[in-house]
């Protein structure tokens, strides 16, 4: 397709990729990296917490700072605002170079301004770690019980040296900032069979960058036979609602996984009152059951994915920033498409129409329209967000 062919010019092909589950495998995997760090480690974080997780990495990165390692440790100024004034000043006195990305206004309940909702993590240019996976207790199994369920690619070769390079550039303006350590010239030695073709997308309302909505806007488009969306927070707006129709009306077979425990039941109730839409449409429904859901990732054709911090709604589309990367590679594809329909027949329940209407009483009606129109009314104004009380 003429698209898609344009598209492709923008994939970088020396990389190596592996779909990592949040929870204990994506931790254990992060510690080893970082103890194998040379030269510098970067993460950018929306929410960091200093609980067991959150301090558990905090020791990695300190000690990789004293063996000569240069730490930039970044998060989301709102979503991260718990975190201890002690906890800070431990790990700047342990060398870290750490900042808060700040709104243009915060108060406790109130936040004025976009957001840094990416979740990136990069080790010496040469591996980086892109998903929805954030440093916190309920990412990772802790005292038994399990991490809500997450995903992150692992990205080593070309594309890691961009995100170090996209990394390095936010930390310009940062006063107290000493240049980088300079980077050594990086071999990717990476056998031709093993290579795979991925690019960088980035969403950025700020610096007019609208990269990941375009890939979903494509992946809709372009879809002949089937697609498979993964969203924590689906909220589709008015236009991806629009190319999603036209897919299901070409005869393309639609499924949507989504949260069936939620932490923020106002988007659950609001996600659910576009059920009825999602049956008009012949897009098929399942709630994951046994945790609460984090993913953010979607398939088309099984040919090319794209996994990432976005979540298919406008406050990612319009007021964060985020990262993604996309995978146009048939064999891993399928292997991603493999896990998500293990997921479905194990892990989901499906939610039909009938099931839905006779469960739908209302005052449940009600509050989903009701809650639809709050979340509408806050997407529409785009950057203000209303701190969700645990």
């Amino acid at each position: 397709m003429s698209s898609r062919k344009k598209n492709n010019n923008h994939y970088l092909h020396n990389n190596h990729i592996q779909l990592i589950r949040g929870g204990k495998d994506y931790f254990s995997k992060l510690i080893a990296l970082i103890n194998k760090a040379e030269l510098i480690i970067q993460m950018q974080i929306y929410i960091y917490e200093d609980d067991t997780t959150g301090l558990m990495i905090a020791d990695a990165l300190m000690n990789a700072s004293k063996r000569g390692v240069k730490v930039l440790l970044a998060v989301d100024g709102y979503a991260s605002q718990g975190l201890s004034k002690s906890f800070i000043r431990q790990l700047r006195n342990a060398g870290i170079y750490f900042r808060f990305f700040e709104p243009l206004f915060r108060s406790k309940h109130f936040y004025f301004g976009r957001r840094m909702h990416q979740k990136i993590i990069v080790i010496d240019g040469y591996s980086a770690f892109v998903g929805g996976v954030n440093i916190a207790d309920r990412y990772n199994d802790i005292n038994g019980i399990p991490a809500w369920i997450d995903y992150a690619l692992l990205v080593e070769g070309e594309v890691a040296l961009q995100l170090n390079k996209i990394s390095l550039n936010y930390w310009k303006t940062e006063p107290l900032f000493k240049d980088p350590v300079p980077m050594k010239d990086i071999s990717y030695k990476i056998p031709k069979d093993m290579q795979y073709s991925v690019r960088l997308r980035q969403n950025d309302w700020v610096k007019g960058k609208h990269e990941i909505w375009r890939s979903y806007f494509n992946l809709f488009n372009n879809a002949e036979q089937s697609i498979t969306i993964m969203c924590s927070y689906s909220l589709p707006g008015y236009v991806l609602r629009r190319q999603l129709n036209k897919a299901s009306q070409r005869g393309v077979k639609i499924k949507v996984i989504l949260a069936g425990p939620s932490d923020v039941m106002l988007a659950k109730y609001a996600e659910r009152y576009l059920y009825d839409w999602m049956f008009r449409n012949n897009i098929e429904i399942y709630e994951y059951q046994p945790t609460v859901l984090h993913a953010k990732l979607a398939i088309a054709d099984n040919h090319w994915m794209t996994i990432g911090s976005f979540n298919v709604n406008n406050i990612s589309a319009y007021a964060s920033s985020e990262i993604n990367v996309d995978v146009r590679n048939r064999p891993f594809v399928i292997s991603v498409n493999q896990v998500l329909e293990e997921i479905i027949k194990n892990d989901c329940i499906q939610v039909t129409r009938k099931n839905f209407e006779t469960n739908a009483t209302l005052f449940r009606r009600f509050l989903q329209k009701t809650s639809y129109e709050i979340i509408r009314i806050v997407l529409n104004l785009s950057t203000f967000y209303f701190k969700h009380e645990n």
